[in-house]
């Protein structure tokens, strides 16, 4: 086939707002061939017009047998900025395969004078601040849990608080402190509905993961204007493995890969 026709086996490790957006860039070009693959952590995802794998590939292992078995060129890492142990396999199975891989992250929000931040390096951290009555004045918190339904059993440590947990899906009830009250709801979520849920529990403080993003940045600007305390967990380090904060910027890594490879097929 003719280089000009070729059409460049990519893989999107998705799960992102700009991994959504990268792959609607793509739908229709035929130059690319994108497979968006998905952990399948979410119920009913919503998907793009590209092919679609959903579960996970079984360790580094398994990635790199499964990106040789379907002649991947090229991975674009779009996972969760927290999901540090895909984005860790991949820079490994990339690297021994010699497959170029670009990392697509966006950047992490950052306080203001006006923010009551909290910054802990993990949840477990975040938990063990909570067992301290001293420091907070009160045995009793009533506390807002938007870190995801996989992760609350760090809270369970610290059982005396009222907590609500917002997450797209239910979660396992076995994984969650006792006092616990469930909003199922999905994104984006704008100023003055955060501002009313804020003020309807009475939150003493918010619990949270430093995701990034526009789509669920409202809690955070909410906080600061009720003066809301936030305990912000930080992101893990980051792989070694080259990155951009757009999907625009990943369209034009993905345009410079495929002329750099056209002129060496020559």
């Amino acid at each position: 086939m003719p280089a000009s026709l070729h059409a460049l086996r990519l893989l999107i490790l998705g799960g992102t707002t700009e991994a959504t957006m990268l792959c609607q860039a793509l739908e229709g070009q035929s130059n690319i061939a994108p497979i968006l693959s998905l952990a399948g952590v979410t119920r009913a995802p919503h998907l793009p017009k590209i092919a679609v794998k959903i579960g996970g590939f079984g360790g580094r292992n398994g990635l790199r047998h499964w990106l040789q078995q379907n002649a991947i060129e090229a991975v674009i890492d779009a996972t969760h900025p927290f999901a540090a142990t895909m984005s860790h396999n991949a820079a490994l199975a990339c690297n021994a395969l010699n497959i170029p891989l670009l990392r697509l992250e966006r950047p992490a929000w950052q306080p203001t004078p006006q923010d009551c931040w909290h910054t802990v390096p993990s949840l477990q951290a975040a938990a063990h601040m909570l067992a301290t009555p001293a420091l907070w004045g009160k045995k009793h918190l009533t506390v807002f849990l938007t870190t995801g339904r996989k992760e609350t059993a760090p809270f369970q440590a610290v059982p005396q608080h009222h907590y609500v947990l917002r997450s797209i899906d239910a979660p396992d009830a076995e994984a969650l402190p006792p006092h616990t009250t469930l909003i199922t709801a999905r994104g984006p979520f704008d100023l003055a509905a955060e501002i009313a849920t804020l003020r309807h529990y009475q939150f003493d403080y918010i619990v949270t993961k430093n995701s990034g993003g526009n789509a669920t940045f409202p809690k955070i600007e909410a906080a600061r204007q009720l003066n809301i305390p936030v305990i912000m967990v930080n992101r893990p380090a980051p792989a070694a493995t080259p990155c951009v904060a757009t999907a625009t910027q990943a369209l034009h890594w993905l345009k410079q890969y495929q002329t750099a490879s056209t002129l060496r097929d020559v």
